[in-house]
């Protein structure tokens, strides 16, 4: 109704014949009987009488005398009261209605959600408020929250399923693939099986030419029957034979084949190592720092080169199978401590110790150990350095220099005095050589920029072999 009119699109048009003369308790009773519950307000806000269409609604809310009385404001949540104090402001102005949510108070504390329309009675400061019961609305909207949340939770196990099965399957060291029921198109293969079919124009060609009768005829017993009994097969690539089985899928409209090659024997063992591993290996044989693999107990499985010059032994077979701390560790208790580290907190680095060879000879080293996997069974990793001992101190007068980070390595084998002038000669020429690069080798900038006479930087270029002082710049 606007302005005092009903309106012509929300409205009866014409109310006074289609409804007659109806009196107030017919009109009550079509009012509560369009709403699950309808509500009187007065001016001030306060609910004056209410009617309910819904008997579940009136025993949710206490019925009638739990709410007379109350302002509207009050028997709404704290979210609700905006909406009451604007939705209240239209309905005064005679605007069209709006519908709302309001969250009302039950009487046990809880709150229903109705959707709530208010409307001016024509003549009166009285407000009557419809309201529809969203309990069941609203529960469903929640079944619906929790259902994409389950399914949500669901897919991603899916997804870390499908993870880890894809990586089992990429990790597979027996060839596995996946091919086309129709055509014997390979759809997925792991890495040993590329190296096997991945050259190949077809599935048929990776096998010797008298095993393929033989290979096609399995899988049309297994297309046939759903599974077969493995066969032996010929792998022209490989070399070798190996046991073929396959066992049928089904996707959607189409069939797949799911085949495995089990390698006969110890032949699996011979397949080709990847030349990375085979340029690492080598390289653990050349290098200058010693490598020790030891089994748990701490015995020695193989060394390198470098390990069996420092521990003083003729050959690789007198190192095997003796104790490492035979070897290394100032005590016993030293290799003990170090491989607890290791099992207990992962790769150690730079551990100080003394390594001991077989003939009494003696040095300090650093080692850095790990854990590994050798065909499941757990071992040791250990990479030792020579670490002493360092080149002797340099003489006074010689024209070479100590770098600067060596000084501190001659700390306990230099007396102070010789300690403090090696220092001073470094920095002073350093601090030449940065002078000269920074005029261009202009020696009378430098020895100004340096705070030094021309004569006094002569004499130290000389000392220190800087170049030749020339006999007019001297003069």
């Amino acid at each position: 109704m606007l302005n005092g009119k009903p309106s012509p699109v929300l409205g009866f048009g014409t109310p006074s014949q289609s409804l007659g003369d109806m009196d107030a308790e017919a009109a009550s009773r079509l009012i509560a009987a369009a709403a699950d519950a309808t509500l009187v307000i007065d001016g001030a806000g306060v609910i004056r009488d209410m009617a309910f269409g819904n008997a579940d609604l009136a025993a949710a809310l206490g019925g009638r005398s739990a709410s007379i009385g109350r302002a509207l404001a009050d028997a709404v949540a704290e979210d609700s009261r905006p909406k009451v104090t604007d939705m209240l402001a239209e309905a005064a102005a005679r605007e069209v209605p709006r519908w709302r949510h309001l969250n009302l108070r039950a009487a046990d504390g809880s709150t229903i959600p109705l959707l709530c329309a208010a409307n001016q009675v024509h003549g009166s400061e009285r407000i009557v408020i419809f309201g529809r019961d969203l309990r069941l609305l609203t529960s469903l909207q929640q079944r619906l929250i929790e259902a994409q949340q389950a399914m949500e939770r669901e897919y991603g196990r899916l997804r870390q399923a499908e993870t880890r099965y894809r990586l089992l399957f990429q990790m597979s060291g027996e060839p596995v693939l996946v091919l086309d029921a129709a055509s014997l198109r390979v759809l997925e293969a792991n890495l040993a099986a590329d190296r096997i079919f991945g050259g190949q124009s077809s599935f048929l060609e990776a096998f010797a030419v008298e095993d393929r009768p033989s290979v096609e005829a399995q899988l049309a017993t297994v297309r046939a029957a759903g599974t077969a009994e493995e066969r032996r097969v010929g792998l022209i690539g490989a070399g070798r034979e190996a046991l073929l089985s396959a066992s049928l899928l089904r996707h959607e409209r189409s069939s797949l084949f799911l085949v495995r090659l089990a390698f006969l024997g110890n032949e699996r063992s011979e397949a080709p190592v990847p030349e990375i591993r085979t340029r690492l290996a080598d390289f653990v044989e050349s290098t200058p720092d010693a490598f020790v693999l030891t089994s748990s107990d701490g015995r020695i499985i193989t060394a390198n080169p470098a390990f069996l010059e420092l521990a003083q032994l003729p050959n690789e077979a007198q190192a095997l199978g003796e104790e490492l701390s035979r070897f290394l560790g100032r005590q016993t208790v030293e290799l003990d401590v170090l491989m607890a580290q290791v099992r207990g907190r992962g790769p150690v680095r730079l551990f100080r110790t003394l390594l001991r060879g077989s003939q009494g000879a003696e040095a300090e080293v650093e080692v850095s150990a790990t854990s590994v996997l050798d065909s499941g069974v757990p071992c040791f990793g250990f990479t030792i350095r020579d670490i002493g001992p360092r080149p002797a101190p340099i003489p006074e007068g010689s024209s070479a220099l100590p770098a600067a980070g060596q000084l501190t390595d001659l700390v306990g084998r230099v007396p102070l005095k010789e300690l403090v002038r090696e220092a001073t000669d470094v920095i002073e020429k350093l601090a030449i050589e940065a002078a000269l690069e920074l005029t261009g080798n202009n020696r009378a900038s430098a020895a100004e920029m340096l705070g030094l006479s021309r004569q006094s930087l002569y004499v130290k270029l000389r000392r220190y072999g800087i170049g030749e002082a020339e006999s007019d710049e001297e003069g």
